[in-house]
């Protein structure tokens, strides 16, 4: 072959390299979650979906989960944490309090979107809501602050109890302690006795509840603990109808489904906020200049059959500031 063949031959391979590098598929985003598992966190991932929607994303076409699931085991979340980070995913987002301590113990660079019940600030996540500074953003509600008004309200349907049982699960700490700060502070402006007791996977539910009875205690207020969320409800429905326990629950799908009561903080608007900002994230925003936002949304739903079979009347006063009672 004569060099200038040679030559014309070599600068038509190079120049056909860029044409061959676009060509090959660009990687999609990958967000991180850790889950107790995917059941339990359907209804948060069907909302986190819808607001990465409505910025374009939608998984399976340019963009993609990585679950990691803990099946109850809680030690297991930091270790999963660290091995999201050492998969090198794009973002991560997180529902719990505890999700966030590890997801920030895990990364200070890799992006984290949270929604949690607890303030970010007092607990040291982020600077300030305005200017969170660093790789944290998210929103926050009341989750946590309405423990205490769960024991008012449940106090109120039933004010013949003078000792509650409020259901917590012992391996979240940080949570637990702001919760029972909560309740124990209703407890003493009413002179109710609160009786704590615990449960760290759904097959310790009746214990708890065994206990509760035990001890006298009138009536049970579940936790805001991821562990008695999503595919926990129907075990917990079971479990206090076996019983008979008047129990209160923080989200609306159980006493839709037949149980008692429910005071909860709105949950469906500050997931899709999680999506939303994940999708600001990933079309080239920082975490660090987003605000961080405040849900104060609640909702008060009362099934009325359900307390009829139970024996209890609601008060009028209470009927009256229901949301939505269930007949």
């Amino acid at each position: 072959m004569k060099r200038r063949d040679f030559i014309k031959l070599i600068g038509g391979v190079a120049a056909s390299w860029p044409s061959a590098a676009q060509s090959q598929p660009q990687a999609v985003p990958v967000i991180g979650f850790v889950a107790t598992t995917v059941n339990h966190a359907a209804r948060f991932l069907e909302n986190v979906r819808k607001g990465l929607a409505e910025y374009g994303y939608i998984e399976g076409q340019n963009y993609r989960f990585e679950i990691q699931e803990t099946h109850f085991q809680s030690e297991r979340s930091p270790i999963m944490y660290r091995q999201l980070v050492e998969q090198k995913v794009t973002l991560i987002i997180t529902v719990t309090t505890t999700g966030l301590q590890n997801a920030k113990a895990a990364t200070q660079s890799i992006p984290v979107v949270f929604a949690i019940g607890s303030d970010p600030v007092e607990n040291g996540f982020v600077a300030s809501l305005n200017k969170p500074g660093g790789n944290l953003t998210g929103i926050f509600n009341l989750g946590v602050m309405l423990s205490g008004k769960r024991l008012e309200v449940l106090h109120e349907l039933v004010p013949s109890a003078a000792k509650f049982a409020f259901l917590t699960d012992p391996s979240n700490t940080t949570l637990g302690k702001l919760q029972m700060q909560q309740v124990q502070a209703a407890a003493k402006s009413f002179d109710l006795e609160v009786l704590n007791v615990h449960a760290r996977n759904p097959d310790e539910f009746d214990a708890a509840f065994d206990a509760a009875v035990r001890e006298g205690a009138g009536g049970m207020i579940i936790g805001t603990d991821a562990l008695f969320g999503g595919g926990s409800f129907a075990t917990l429905m079971t479990v206090a109808a076996r019983y008979r326990l008047p129990t209160i629950y923080v989200d609306d799908v159980p006493v839709k489904a037949g149980g008692l009561i429910s005071y909860a903080a709105d949950q469906d608007e500050p997931h899709q906020v999680v999506g939303r900002y994940a999708g600001r994230i990933l079309k080239g925003e920082k975490p660090a200049d987003i605000p961080v936002q405040i849900s104060t949304r609640t909702t008060l739903i009362i099934n009325l059959q359900t307390a009829k079979a139970m024996g209890i009347t609601v008060p009028m006063p209470l009927l009256a500031r229901a949301d939505e009672v269930i007949e």
